[in-house]
C-alpha cells in the first residue's frame, strides 16, 4: 500500500476542516433558519449547541480518524476490530453521498445565478420579473440537471488531484477569500435603506419564539454546518500530523464556521428586510432576495450592483465546493482504502451515484414535484433525512464510541499528544466528561423532540 497522504502544516488542517465546516449550510440554510426560528434567538440556540454538544462530537471524529489514520469503515475495523461498530463506518460512508447528491443540486444553483450576474440578468431585467426567476429555474428541467452536473464535475476534480495538491491547494487559497467577500457583502447589506430592522433581528432574540422545534433545529444545523456524524471530519483528521494540537484544531473550525455564519446571516438578513421579504421564506430566502437587491441597486450604479452580484454567487459556489469536496472524499477514502480501486475510479464512482440521485432531487421542483415520501419531496426527504436522523445518529454514535468504548487512556494520549500538551492535558477531564455524558444526553433529548415533532 501506498504511504498514506497527510495535510502539510496546521494552517492547512484548519483551512481543509472549516472549509468542510463553512459551505451552504452558513450562506444558504443558516439564514432561512434563522428567519424560520426567531432570529437573534436561534443564533443563541446554535451557538450553544455548537460549542457544548457538537464541538465534542469534532473530538471524537478527530480522535477516531488521526488515530485510526483510516476512513470511516476502516478506523472502525482497526479500533474496534471483530465487533458491529464497523456498521457505524457504512453509515457514514452512506450518508454524506447523500448530502452530497441534493447538496450538489443547490451548488449547481450558485453556478447558474453567477453565470446570471456575470450576464447582467440582474440589473437589466425589470424588478416585477426578477422575484420570479428562481422558481421558474428550479422547476425546469434541463437547466437544473445542468449545472448540477458541471457543479459534480467541479467536485470531481478537486478530489481527484488528492489531498495535497487537491483538497489542501484548494481550501488554503479559498477560505481566506471567503472570509474577506462575505464581509464586504455584509457590510454593504447593512447600508441599504431599510436594512436596520434586519440588523435589529440578528441581535435582539425574541425567546417567545423559542420551542422544542427550534431548539432541535438550532442542533441540527450545528451539525449539518460544521459536517459532523458523517464522517468527513474524521477523515480529514486522518490525514492529520500526529503533532498536530486537536483542541486547537476543533476551535478554530468552529469559530470559524460560527464567524462566518453570522457573517452570513447579516450579509443576508439585513437586505431581506430591505426587500420586503419574509424572513422565514425557506429554502429560496438567498436566491429570492439577493436577485431583487441587486436589481434595485442597478437602477444607480448598474456596474457596482453586477460586481456585488458576481462576487456574492461567486461566494456561495465557493462556499459550497469546500464543504462538497469532503463530503466525497468520505467514500472515496472507503473505495481507495477498503476496496483497492485507483482513486480515479472511486471519484468516478461515487460521481456517478451521487449525480443520478441529485438528478432526482432537482427534479422534484418541476416533473416530479407530485412523487412524495413520507409527505416530504424527494430533496425535503434526503435534507431531513440527513440533518434531522443521520448526522445525530452518526454524532451520538461516535462520542459513545470515544467516551464508552475506547480505552480512556488511549483518548487521552490521542487529545494530549502523549502529554505534551500541557493546556490539553488540563481540559481533558472537562472534554471527558462532555464526551461520555453531556453530548450524548443532548442528541437524545434532540432525537426525542423529532421523533414528537
Amino acid at each position: 500500500m501506498s504511504e498514506r497522504e497527510h495535510f502539510g502544516s496546521r494552517f492547512a488542517v484548519i483551512m481543509a476542516m472549516a472549509g468542510s465546516a463553512v459551505g451552504l449550510g452558513n450562506i444558504w440554510r443558516f439564514p432561512y433558519m434563522v428567519g424560520e426560528h426567531g432570529g437573534a434567538a436561534f443564533i443563541i440556540l446554535y451557538m450553544v449547541a455548537s460549542f457544548v454538544l457538537v464541538l465534542p462530537i469534532f473530538f471524537a471524529e478527530t480522535i477516531i480518524g488521526r488515530r485510526s489514520r483510516q476512513g470511516t469503515f476502516g478506523a472502525m475495523e482497526k479500533l474496534a476490530p471483530g465487533t458491529g461498530w464497523k456498521w457505524l463506518g457504512l453509515l457514514t460512508v452512506f450518508a454524506p453521498i447523500i448530502i452530497l447528491s441534493y447538496y450538489s443540486v443547490v451548488g449547481g444553483w450558485s453556478v447558474e445565478y453567477l453565470y446570471k450576474a456575470v450576464c447582467l440578468d440582474f440589473t437589466n431585467t425589470p424588478p416585477e420579473r426578477i422575484q420570479g426567476f428562481f422558481g421558474a429555474f428550479i422547476s425546469s428541467s434541463g437547466g437544473p440537471i445542468a449545472v448540477h452536473t458541471i457543479f459534480m464535475l467541479l467536485v470531481a476534480g478537486i478530489v481527484l488531484a488528492g489531498v495535497k495538491r487537491g483538497i489542501e491547494r484548494f481550501t488554503k487559497v479559498t477560505m481566506p477569500v471567503l472570509f474577506v467577500l462575505i464581509v464586504v457583502i455584509a457590510i454593504y447589506s447593512v447600508t441599504l435603506p431599510g436594512a436596520k430592522e434586519g440588523v435589529a433581528y440578528l441581535v435582539k432574540p425574541d425567546f417567545s419564539k423559542v420551542d422544542a422545534h427550534a431548539v432541535a433545529a438550532a442542533m441540527g444545523q450545528a451539525f449539518f454546518s460544521l459536517s459532523l456524524g458523517v464522517g468527513t471530519i474524521l477523515t480529514y483528521a486522518s490525514y492529520m500530523r500526529k503533532d498536530e494540537n486537536i483542541f486547537l484544531s476543533g476551535v478554530g473550525t468552529a469559530v470559524s464556521d460560527l464567524l462566518f455564519a453570522i457573517l452570513a446571516g447579516f450579509a443576508v438578513m439585513p437586505a431581506v428586510f430591505a426587500a420586503g421579504i419574509a424572513p422565514g421564506a425557506g429554502p429560496g430566502l438567498v436566491f429570492d432576495t439577493l436577485p431583487f437587491i441587486f436589481n434595485k441597486m442597478g437602477a444607480g450604479a448598474p456596474w457596482l450592483s453586477a460586481a456585488i452580484a458576481i462576487v456574492f454567487f461567486l461566494t456561495i459556489l465557493v462556499a459550497a465546493l469546500t464543504s462538497a469536496i469532503s463530503m466525497m472524499e468520505v467514500g472515496v477514502a472507503y473505495l481507495t482504502e477498503e476496496k483497492g480501486l485507483k482513486r480515479a475510479t472511486a471519484v468516478l464512482a461515487i460521481t456517478a451515484f451521487a449525480w443520478t440521485v441529485g438528478v432526482l432531487c432537482s427534479l422534484s421542483f418541476g416533473p416530479l414535484a407530485e412523487v412524495k415520501l413520507l409527505g416530504n419531496s424527494i430533496f425535503d426527504f434526503l435534507d431531513k433525512l440527513c440533518s434531522d436522523w443521520l448526522l445525530p445518529a452518526g454524532g451520538l454514535l461516535f462520542t459513545l464510541f470515544v467516551g464508552w468504548k475506547m480505552a480512556r487512556p488511549d483518548v487521552f494520549d490521542e487529545f494530549t499528544n502523549g502529554g505534551t500538551l500541557k493546556g490539553n492535558v488540563r481540559l481533558f477531564n472537562f472534554v471527558w466528561f462532555l464526551l461520555r455524558y453531556v453530548a450524548p444526553v443532548g442528541i437524545a433529548v434532540v432525537f426525542v423532540t423529532n421523533l414528537v415533532l
